[in-house]
């Protein structure tokens, strides 16, 4: 079967796997947590950060500093792992 070519990345799709990747985090609350406390902000500042490319670039950071929430984020939202720090790199220059 011939395998599709994925869509190149741009600052759209990469602020879309950082909300997934945000989705992802509050799915668990030990994993939201973790983000909120390394990242100083509380609960209630998510919904008017999120549309920030800073805090989505610091999302995607807090997965590419741990290997293994970075390969389960992979794993349950379909995502490379590969596409991750590419998107980051997008996120940050933007910011």
């Amino acid at each position: 079967m011939a395998r599709l070519k994925a869509a190149p990345l741009d600052e759209n799709r990469a602020s879309a796997m950082a909300l997934r990747a945000l989705a992802f985090l509050a799915m668990d609350a030990d994993r939201l947590s973790r983000f909120l406390a390394l990242t100083g902000c509380g609960p209630g500042d998510i919904r008017r950060l999120a549309v920030s490319s800073e805090f989505q670039a610091s999302v995607l950071e807090h997965l590419l500093s741990d290997e293994s929430l970075l390969l389960l984020f992979a794993s349950q939202c379909g995502v490379a792992p590969e596409m991750v720090a590419p998107a980051h790199a997008l996120l940050a220059s933007a910011a």
